[in-house]
């Protein structure tokens, strides 16, 4: 069983038949403090793997499925990154707010150039992309 947002849904396939369930387990496994957003990192911990992972998995997600990366609003006044896609939304990195449950109602678009300006979160999807495809192959 899954508990990130909308896997009940969350059919879609890629080209080699994955869904996003599939590569919520692949990620699982690849998830890393190194691959967290910085001002996240004190906080990450293999329990709470996927803290600070949004944006570079969203974004490696649309790669994978296409469609469009939303975000949540969030108090602080970060957006907090979640995929729509061939008609699933899914968030694989939902888990990290533990019980709290997100609107993802009327959410902005998140523009990937925006995001990737900050070098080092396109590092971290770099590396997380990197991982992912290692992992993918080992699959």
């Amino acid at each position: 069983m899954y508990s990130f947002y909308g896997w009940e849904t969350a059919d879609i396939r890629d080209r080699n038949g994955l869904t996003p369930r599939d590569y919520y387990d692949l990620l699982k496994g690849i998830w890393a403090a190194d691959t967290c957003a910085p001002r996240m990192r004190p906080d990450w911990t293999p329990q709470n793997r996927t803290l600070g992972q949004c944006s570079v998995t969203a974004f490696l997600m649309q790669d994978i499925y296409g469609g469009k990366v939303f975000g949540v609003p969030l108090d602080d006044g970060n957006f907090h990154c979640f995929n729509a896609a061939g008609g699933c939304v899914f968030d694989l990195t939902s888990e990290q707010f533990g019980d709290e449950k997100l609107d993802y109602s009327d959410c902005p678009e998140q523009d990937r150039n925006v995001h990737f300006a900050k070098e080092e979160k396109r590092q971290r999807y770099e590396l997380l992309k990197e991982r992912l495809l290692k992992a993918r192959k080992g699959a």
